[in-house]
């Protein structure tokens, strides 16, 4: 399943794991954001980080309606005002595919899987 835009040059395919990708790379580079957690929370409740090939796990592409909807899982660094960096998240992947991809994001939604202390 890919996210496909037409112009008069031609068709345009992106990859689910393309926009996954770019998501991750960008909310891992906001402050406060230790890495990209799986949607899935392994049992006792913890959580485990995504290297960046596995970005696709902890990211959910949706397109509804003629726009995308994304599901971003991440974990926080302790002593950090989560709303503060879900925010910032929010903000930088939002701006970063619509300027990369050229697509309408609809929604932005961020859940915070885990907070981590950083050594």
């Amino acid at each position: 399943m890919g996210i496909e835009k037409v112009n008069t040059l031609g068709n345009i395919n992106v990859s689910v794991e393309a926009i996954a990708s770019l998501a991750g790379a960008a909310a891992t580079e906001c402050y406060g954001v230790v890495g990209m957690a799986s949607q899935k929370v392994v049992k006792d409740g913890f959580a485990t980080l995504l290297r960046k090939e596995n970005y696709s796990k902890g990211i959910v592409v949706r397109e509804v309606d003629g726009s995308i909807e994304l599901d971003l899982y991440i974990v926080v660094a302790y002593g950090m005002k989560i709303s503060e960096v879900v925010n910032e998240v929010q903000k930088r992947v939002k701006y970063m595919l619509e300027k990369t991809l050229d697509l309408e994001f609809k929604s932005v939604n961020i859940y915070v899987q885990a907070v981590k202390m950083i050594k």
